[in-house]
């Protein structure tokens, strides 16, 4: 079994649930940086998880089975090019591709436009991403109206249009054993990135110097992109949500937000830790930080088999609800303040999200409804968190206190694995490692 047999496999499971007809599945294009530069590529998702191919310029297009014929893959891939591999380094090409990843054929992808037609016509269905770009859908457009012209040859076009990333996303949702041993691994490297920044941190650096030690120790450990833009938010802009300046001067006294991953092999981790910048806790820090704490490990304790995906977040809002009164931040009853969502002044965000190639992973929240069922193979985030602003109503040292401590969590036959744990989040272990 060739290290691409996955993707293949995964190209046949795809195929049987497909109800006939065509599934047009291309690559992310390239985008430019300014004028000649382009960003670092990275492939378009869906397209990865079925294909295994990296480079741009390529189109995944999969013919179900019908009654008499198997179900056939094939690859539009940039032809072999000496001169542009001189410039650019090494592309398979369409014959190298085809034997290596297992396509049943593999064309240049200048040929797309004279093909498409040939593979649409006499099918039931096309299935397509049509919101994403619109220069592609009029593409896609123009091969059906080829096939429509020939009508009068008894040529059938497609009379169904759908969404292949309705079947697919349930797929990615439920990790395989490889999928989890490179999440496993993303993690541990995230990990080991905010063990490095903990132990970096001390008063008078920028945030964006512990920016850096972080994308240091992605690169070091073999990530090859930091999942999403990294938050390094010290002091107030911890109280930003989405804070990505990082460039302010660290203080004492104060405390830092670090919302970090790495991306491995097209999977991401995503890692929130909550330190003081001087190496230790003042009360009230400890106060808010031992809340929300506690309400992260009743939200973990949520996830199993069985258990619905709004469990975990029903589990914090109590927590926090009840820690929020305790504080004086609050007035009322947990079951007042969770009526009158008092509590969104101080956590205005769902408790997770799910997780795999994307940071926000594919897959539906609600099915008919009701809040997903757990199942064994899904991979989420559990990450409460409480950002206390000025106010008139706040004690005045409770002021720009912002934590969130974020995990990410795989649903398990008996229950759940927390798949971060070399990222320490007690207060002795995040005192002692920064001592």
């Amino acid at each position: 079994m060739t290290q691409f047999q996955k993707f293949k496999d995964r190209r046949q499971l795809f195929a049987t649930q497909l109800k006939g007809g065509v599934a047009i599945i291309p690559t992310a294009p390239e985008q430019l940086r300014n004028r000649d530069a382009h960003y670092p590529y990275r492939f378009d998702s869906y397209f990865y998880y079925l294909s295994g191919f990296r480079e741009p310029e390529a189109v995944l297009v999969i013919v179900a089975a019908s009654d008499d014929t198997a179900a056939k893959h094939y690859l539009f891939c940039r032809e072999k090019n000496q001169e542009r591999e001189i410039w650019d380094g090494f592309r398979y090409g369409p014959d190298a591709a085809r034997e290596v990843f297992g396509f049943d054929e593999a064309y240049p992808i200048t040929q797309l436009d004279e093909l498409m037609p040939r593979l649409l016509a006499n099918q039931p269905a096309v299935y397509a991403a049509f919101n994403q770009n619109q220069s592609w859908n009029q593409r896609i457009i123009g091969w059906l109206n080829q096939v429509r012209e020939q009508s009068r040859a008894g040529v059938a076009s497609p009379a169904e249009i759908h969404d292949y990333r309705t079947v697919l996303d349930d797929m990615r949702l439920i990790k395989g054993s490889d999928e989890l041993r490179i999440m496993q691994r993303a993690a541990d490297i995230s990990a080991q990135a905010h063990q490095r920044a903990m132990q970096t941190t001390s008063p008078g650096m920028r945030e964006y110097e512990i920016e850096a030690e972080l994308l240091y120790s992605f690169y070091r450990h073999g990530a090859q992109a930091p999942a999403y833009t990294s938050i390094v938010a010290g002091g107030a802009n911890a109280c930003v949500l989405h804070y990505v300046d990082n460039n302010a001067e660290l203080r004492s006294g104060d405390l830092l937000l670090i919302d970090a991953g790495c991306e491995l092999d097209g999977y991401a981790s995503d890692i929130t830790r909550t330190f003081p910048i001087n190496g230790r806790f003042t009360p009230q820090q400890r106060d808010v930080y031992q809340l929300v704490l506690a309400a992260q490990l009743d939200a973990i304790e949520q996830v199993k088999p069985g258990n619905r995906w709004n469990d975990p977040h029903q589990a914090a809002l109590r927590v926090l609800a009840q820690g929020f009164a305790d504080l004086g931040l609050c007035q009322g009853s947990v079951d007042a303040i969770l009526e009158t969502e008092d509590y969104k002044r101080f956590y205005m965000h769902k408790t997770g999200h799910w997780l795999g190639m994307d940071v926000h992973d594919v897959g539906e929240y609600k099915q008919q409804g009701d809040w997903r069922i757990f199942e064994p193979g899904m991979v989420l985030t559990v990450e409460p968190g409480c950002y206390i602003r000025p106010a008139d109503s706040v004690p005045e040292h409770f002021w720009n206190i912002g934590i969130r401590i974020e995990d990410d969590v795989l649903v398990t036959q008996l229950g759940h694995d927390v798949l971060t744990t070399l990222a320490p989040k007690t207060i002795p272990e995040i005192e002692e490692l920064m001592q």
